[in-house]
C-alpha cells in the first residue's frame, strides 16, 4: 500500500501502468485509485488470475511483454509507471523507461535494494555507476524506503527498496544524447583504471591530456559527464 500512496502523492486522475502485477498484491489497491490504470503482464497464468480474482481488470491487461510492447498503443498521452519489477530485468525496465522518458513523467517502483542503491547514489560511491549517471541526468531520484525479505512469502535471500523517479522539468541540455550514452558506458566499461584508460577508444589520444581523465569514473559528478559529453561531442 505504502507503493500506491508513493505514486498517488504527485498523482489524481491520470494515466497509469503497472508492469508485471503477478497475483494483485499492488492492482489491488490501484483499482481503487482515480486512476486510468492499465497492466502489462507477459504470464498467460497471472492475468487469469488477476481476471478472475478482480473482474474490473478484465480490460485493463495487455498480454504482452513491456521490453518489446508499444506504448503508443496503451496511452496516448502521458503516464506514470508503478510495480514491483522482476529483479532480472529491472535495469532494462529502467533503460526502456529512459527511452521512452518523453511520455514518463512519473515512476515509482521496487527494485532489488542493491540496484535501487546504483540508481540513487551519488559519485564518490563504489555502487555509483551507468545507472546512476544516465537515470539521474533526466529524473529527480528519491529513495523511499526498504522492504525487508520478511515482508515476502517465502522471503527472498535479498533486501528490496522502493525509489521513486520524477522527471526533470528542466532537464540539461545534451549535444547528442547518443554519444552522451555512449561516453558514460565507456567511462564506467573499466571501473579500476582512470578514465584516461577507460575513454581510450572513444576519444583521440591528444585530448586525454587533461588532469579530470587521471580519475575514475566513480569520482565525476552526473554534470561534469554531461558537461564533458558536450564539449567532446562536437
Amino acid at each position: 500500500m505504502k507503493i500506491v500512496e508513493s505514486l498517488m502523492y504527485k498523482l489524481s486522475g491520470e494515466n497509469v501502468l503497472e508492469i508485471g502485477p503477478g497475483p494483485g498484491a499492488l492492482t489491488q489497491y490501484l483499482l481503487k485509485q482515480k486512476i486510468n490504470l492499465k497492466l502489462v503482464e507477459i504470464d498467460a497464468r497471472m492475468v487469469q488470475h488477476l481476471e478472475k480474482e478482480f473482474p474490473e481488470t478484465k480490460n485493463k491487461i495487455i498480454q504482452k511483454d513491456f521490453l518489446n510492447i508499444n506504448l503508443n498503443e496503451i496511452f496516448e498521452n502521458d503516464f506514470s509507471i508503478v510495480g514491483n519489477f522482476p529483479y532480472n530485468i529491472s535495469s532494462q525496465i529502467i533503460f526502456r523507461i529512459l527511452s521512452e522518458r518523453n511520455k514518463i513523467p512519473l515512476m515509482v517502483g521496487m527494485f532489488q535494494k542493491e540496484v535501487a542503491d546504483r540508481i540513487s547514489s551519488k559519485h564518490g560511491n563504489k555502487v555509483y555507476g551507468i545507472l546512476s549517471v544516465l537515470v539521474q541526468t533526466f529524473y529527480e531520484v528519491e529513495n523511499l524506503f526498504v522492504v525487508e525479505a520478511e515482508s515476502f512469502t517465502p522471503p527472498p535471500k535479498v533486501k528490496s527498496a522502493v525509489i521513486r523517479l520524477s522527471k526533470k522539468e528542466n532537464a540539461p541540455h545534451l549535444n547528442d544524447e547518443k554519444y552522451f550514452f555512449a561516453f558514460v558506458k565507456q567511462a564506467f566499461s573499466q571501473r579500476r583504471k582512470t578514465l584516461r584508460n577507460s575513454l581510450s577508444g572513444l576519444l583521440p589520444k591528444e585530448k586525454l591530456h587533461e588532469e579530470i581523465f587521471s580519475k575514475r569514473a566513480e569520482q565525476l559528478s552526473v554534470e561534469t559527464f554531461i558537461e564533458l559529453a558536450n564539449r567532446f561531442s562536437k
